[in-house]
């Protein structure tokens, strides 16, 4: 049985709450993504569930409009 994981994302193009709303529906999309959490203020994006793929997750980001680095 897999436990959740939980991976950071440092996404600095992100400022408001239009953002956290674009992110979380794309990330949220993706296989096994259980929970996304988006900070504006550290411009974290953390990303909780089993298997996540990195690649897959930073293209989500991307989709949405934002530029992202595993923090």
């Amino acid at each position: 049985m897999q436990t959740d994981t939980t991976i950071t994302y440092s996404a600095p193009g992100i400022s408001c709450g239009h953002c956290q709303v674009a992110i979380t529906r794309e990330v949220t999309r993706l296989d096994g993504v259980a929970s996304v959490d988006v900070d504006l203020e550290t411009k974290l994006v953390g990303v909780s569930g089993e298997g996540l793929d990195d690649a897959a997750v930073i293209a989500a980001i991307d989709d949405a409009g934002y530029e992202a680095v595993r923090a």
